[in-house]
């Protein structure tokens, strides 16, 4: 099994606290919740961050975490972390290239392990749909507590709702003031169609000094986790 070295954010007191509470709720949602998508409606929203940080605050709470990369078409958390060319992944294994085992990193951080999205493939939406995907995951779930899964964003293509037919359930990523609510709803019907239950949305980017007493209090970023809904306004 591969070592790898993650480069863990530097987060303030506001921030830290953020992903505690978005830990909290997960874990609220139920002990059978353990196969976890999280998607966002287009790219750079920071779904990819907030999966990583959330990966590693699950697993400093002593549980133990496996954080799988399935944006085949655009791989983020490779540069977040220090790993070799050569360190096998999900399209190794999706297309029989290689053994689970072998796709399977353990990290600088204790109870975390990591799966890397591998090369680019012509078909990843073939892949992600296959008996491979589903097997994998019913592997996983004997081993680890919880399995989160970094999913591309399911405004540009519709890999996200083929992983969510397998997952417990979804958590979608959304930029505050960039995203509209129509487009919102859009991207939440289209996941509704995997059957995949949404657990609730990240509010991500929140420019809090605009909020008052609390955006002085708390500082400028805070990511906000809830229902579906709850923020939303037409743009």
């Amino acid at each position: 099994m591969e070592n790898v070295e993650i480069k863990v954010q530097e987060m303030d007191y506001s921030g830290t606290e953020a992903y505690k509470s978005l830990r909290t709720n997960l874990q609220f949602c139920g002990e059978d919740k353990k196969v976890i998508a999280v998607t966002s409606c287009t790219p750079n929203e920071g779904k990819s961050s907030v999966t990583m940080n959330l990966a590693v605050s699950m697993a400093e709470a002593e549980k133990k975490v496996i954080l799988i990369d399935a944006d085949m078409r655009q791989s983020a958390p490779v540069g977040r972390t220090k790993v070799r060319s050569s360190v096998k992944g999900l399209t190794h294994y999706l297309s029989k290239q290689a053994p689970l085992i072998d796709v399977i990193c353990s990290t600088n951080v204790k109870n975390l392990s990591i799966i890397f999205a591998g090369p680019v493939p012509p078909n990843p939406a073939e892949l992600l749909g296959s008996r491979h995907f589903k097997a994998m995951l019913d592997s996983l779930k004997k081993v680890y507590d919880y399995i989160l899964i970094d999913t591309p964003p399911l405004g540009s293509v519709i890999d996200s709702a083929i992983i969510a037919e397998e997952c417990d359930g979804a958590m979608i990523v959304i930029e505050s003031g960039v995203i509209s609510y129509r487009f919102a709803q859009e991207v939440k019907q289209q996941l509704e169609k995997s059957n995949c239950p949404i657990l609730g949305v990240v509010l991500n980017k929140v420019d809090m000094s605009r909020q008052g007493y609390y955006g002085k209090y708390y500082g400028k970023y805070y990511g906000k986790y809830g229902k579906y809904g709850k923020y939303g306004h037409e743009d």
